[in-house]
């Protein structure tokens, strides 16, 4: 596969930052983490600065943030939330953290929030969903002196920090308790093999709401989204046994029904997190097609561009 100069620069720039091109993609996180795993919140990334958006009793959430070279508070610069996967179990920002690195070379201000996982902080699905829209509104009040435009932020995020991304753009209160509905959506969507349909046939099913299936609907998003969503992009692989490929498809299906501007991008025969080494030389390509399509996409809705040509890489740490 022959990718646009432009492009290539970008993803060897994401290389120096990251590490090897295929093995430390961002949002790499698998869908469901092993409970025995311990996992540290991370109170602070290489690279970025930490602010804490939301404190629930004790508990205090943190979101990173990386800024591109040249940043200033008056550049009102468009901005990259990136949400980690996990299955609402695992995970945490120091796999999301890549995506907001790779922003930062486009000109973007990138952000990794935290959220409630379940070995962390006992948290559950609902906690994240809060999680996530309460830190688009953190962003959102704080634009100004983070230096970005508040109508151009982009939502990503990986398997179940795909569904905690969607969340951001449905304007409804949320499933769980002190989630209100968001005031403004998103700019953009950017999922990657996302989880979105929660019922049964989707990821988890009842099962993973404590046997209950009104849990399981009020979560899922094809159920709960409002008729007009932003611009979506969504990456799948057709064999993921882990988040069914046919629920992207549903996704899409439906937002074109209501005339969103969504596409779907397929990867043949790959599965889930088809970006990573597992899958070889094809997951190799599979991750450059995602960088690819997705600083297009993001050019394409004039996100990224104008400080894009300017952004120099920082230096890589070290190992």
């Amino acid at each position: 596969m022959k990718l646009h100069p432009q492009l290539t620069r970008l993803g060897l720039a994401l290389v120096v930052l990251a590490g090897p091109v295929w093995a430390k993609i961002p949002n790499a996180a698998p869908a469901t983490a092993p409970d025995q795993k311990t996992e540290i919140t991370p109170l602070a990334l290489p690279g970025s600065e930490p602010f804490v958006f939301r404190k629930i009793g004790a508990t205090e959430l943190r979101l990173h943030v990386v800024k591109p070279a040249g940043w200033n508070a008056g550049n009102k610069r468009a901005c990259l939330v990136s949400f980690f996967g996990g299955g609402w179990s695992g995970g945490t920002p120091e796999s999301s953290v890549n995506w907001s690195k790779w922003a930062a070379t486009q000109g973007m201000v990138g952000i990794a929030p935290d959220y409630r996982t379940r070995q962390r902080f006992q948290g559950t699905p609902e906690d994240c969903v809060a999680d996530g829209r309460a830190a688009l509104s953190w962003i959102r009040e704080h634009a100004e002196k983070l230096g970005i435009d508040p109508q151009k932020i982009v939502v990503s995020g990986a398997s179940a920090g795909g569904h905690v991304a969607a969340w951001t753009a449905i304007t409804a209160k949320g499933p769980g308790p002190n989630d209100p509905a968001p005031a403004v959506q998103p700019a953009a969507l950017v999922l990657i093999n996302p989880v979105t349909d929660t019922k049964e046939g989707g990821y988890g099913g009842p099962k993973r709401f404590n046997n209950k299936p009104e849990r399981a609907l009020a979560c899922s998003v094809p159920d709960q989204m409002p008729a007009r969503m932003p611009p979506t992009l969504v990456f799948h692989g057709t064999g993921d046994a882990t988040v069914p490929y046919a629920n992207s498809v549903a996704f899409r299906d439906k937002l074109l029904a209501h005339k969103n501007s969504c596409k779907l991008v397929s990867f043949e025969g790959l599965g889930h997190s088809y970006y990573t080494s597992k899958f070889g030389e094809a997951g190799k390509v599979a991750y450059e097609k995602t960088l690819g399509d997705t600083a297009s996409f993001l050019a394409s809705l004039g996100l990224i561009g104008r400080h894009a040509a300017d952004v120099k890489p920082a230096a890589p740490s070290a190992p």
